[in-house]
């Protein structure tokens, strides 16, 4: 493992903290306790998962996993049980992992610009986090625009500006109230004309329960398909982990305007219940791009379902 890579995973075992005491800890406990796989193991197991918010239906997955191996495989010490729920819990994924995709910050389309739609409600990262995207394709030799389609609060533009500066890239931006879809619009057409190769294109969050804040998505996605037949190449909705099961609801609303490719799961480092990840990923079947693991600019990384188990029970990765 390079050191780059140790640094990775390093922060990503640092980000899992409160997780890792509040959910490995139990399990660890509870394998020490009880050493066998019975109906008490089991529903013991299950309201560690529960109370980690895997949800339900997760949970079942992972249990009926752990039951069905533990019959199948021989294991001798706690150790080996303990190897059993990790992978039972790295199999409960619905889809493969940013690992598997080859490059993360490499175009999946040959056309340019590559736009991505980012979405999410106010309060996630959302600006943090395309600052941070536009960040890494900068350091991946890719020439970065992004377009300020969050117009109605007034901070927005200013904060976005700043990460931009901080990721050394440009900034497209009207005035205040300004028509979002026609920021979008103006964005695509400047990338387009300066021939940039990664557009990010930054959207409102009010509450997702408001139909006017969905048909505005809607409309701004028309409107960057006007410009090229493949755009949006990616709409990415950013989740805040600590917002638990409600990230559920937001993402299947988001999915039903818009149409997800991708999750950005945020602010890590700030739950004790980052079991939320294999409950949003299992419940809509929409890949975790990248996972928040600090506030610092390089503090994005590509998500790989190993990796995350791995850095849960604190085992290295290859």
């Amino acid at each position: 493992m390079s050191f780059f890579d140790s640094l990775k995973l390093s922060r990503l075992k640092n980000s899992l903290a409160k997780t890792r005491d509040a959910f490995v800890a139990r399990i660890g406990r509870l394998v020490f306790a009880k050493g066998t796989v019975d109906e008490e193991f089991l529903h013991q197991l299950e309201e560690i998962l529960i109370g980690a918010d895997v949800g339900m239906e997760t949970a079942q997955i992972i249990l009926a996993s752990v039951k069905t191996n533990a019959k199948e495989q021989r294991y001798e010490n706690p150790e080996e049980l303990n190897a059993l729920i990790r992978d039972s819990i790295t199999g409960a994924f619905a889809n493969g992992s940013a690992k598997d995709a080859g490059d993360p910050f490499a175009a999946r389309s040959s056309s340019k610009p590559y736009v991505i739609m980012v979405v999410g409600v106010n309060g996630v990262g959302k600006t943090t986090t395309i600052g941070k995207l536009a960040f890494n394709y900068k350091a991946a030799g890719k020439n970065v625009l992004i377009g300020a389609a969050d117009t109605f609060r007034a901070a927005a533009n200013e904060q976005l500006e700043i990460w931009a500066q901080r990721a050394g890239v440009t900034v497209i931006q009207q005035g205040h109230g300004s028509d979002p879809a026609a920021v979008a619009f103006d964005t695509v057409k400047a990338a387009q004309a300066r021939n940039a190769d990664v557009v990010i294109i930054d959207t409102a969050g009010r509450l997702h329960t408001k139909i006017n804040l969905m048909e505005e998505l809607k409309k701004i996605k028309r409107v960057i398909k006007k410009c090229a037949d493949e755009a949006p190449h990616e709409v990415l909705l950013v989740i805040d982990a600590t917002t638990g099961q409600n990230a559920i609801q937001q993402a299947k609303l988001f999915d039903e305007a818009v149409g997800l490719t991708g999750l950005v799961v945020t602010k890590l480092d700030g739950t004790a219940k980052g079991g939320i990840i294999i409950a949003i990923n299992r419940a809509l079947k929409i890949p975790v791009r990248f996972v928040g693991v600090g506030e610092a600019i390089d503090d994005l990384q590509p998500f790989n379902s190993r990796a995350f188990v791995d850095a849960l029970f604190e085992k290295e990765t290859v």
